[in-house]
């Protein structure tokens, strides 16, 4: 599996990106303790995961401590060791994608096409104070055609740090 994992903080200076390489990783407290190593000042960490275009996950460190985590889907812990790593202890589920396309907006164009055999996991709500919530996070998982990268830009543009994610891309 292709895996891409990027690592973004906010600190007293702004937001910074960094590419992380999780091959040498054995299991979460070490990706967590990774993710504190790359930027040990922040007072939010994120860490985005994405696997074979077809799987994101999302980490969040707060002031280095209390670790969310949320899967696109559950499938991505059953196919790979990273998987398995990230989202192979979430016991409690993220909302069912049936309850995604009967909440949220009253707009019945915006829906999304769910995909029906995803079941994302853990704590979809990771984002809400920075602006995306559990609903948007979930719509952005479930649009047919959007890859994890999609969602990655599309999540970073709007908490503010696009710009640093697109240049790591680009590097």
């Amino acid at each position: 599996m292709s895996t891409f994992a990027a690592a973004v903080g906010r600190g007293k200076n702004g937001w910074t990106a960094s590419e992380l390489d999780l091959g040498g990783l054995a299991d979460i407290d070490e990706v967590v303790d990774a993710l504190r190593d790359v930027e040990p000042d922040t007072d939010v960490s994120l860490l985005f995961v994405e696997s074979d275009d077809q799987y994101l996950a999302v980490l969040r460190l707060d002031e280095g401590e209390d670790l969310r985590v949320f899967g696109s889907d559950s499938a991505f812990a059953e196919e790979s060791r990273i998987g398995a790593m990230l989202l192979g202890e979430i016991e409690a589920p993220a909302l069912e994608i049936d309850e995604l396309t009967a909440g949220g907006d009253d707009d019945e164009t915006d829906r999304p096409a769910a995909d029906p055999d995803a079941d994302p996991v853990g704590d979809a709500e990771l984002l809400n104070d920075l602006g995306i919530s559990a609903h948007r996070l979930l719509t952005l998982c479930a649009l047919e055609g959007m890859m994890p990268a999609d969602v990655t830009a599309e999540i970073c543009q709007r908490i503010g740090c696009g710009d640093e994610m697109e240049e790591l891309r680009e590097a």
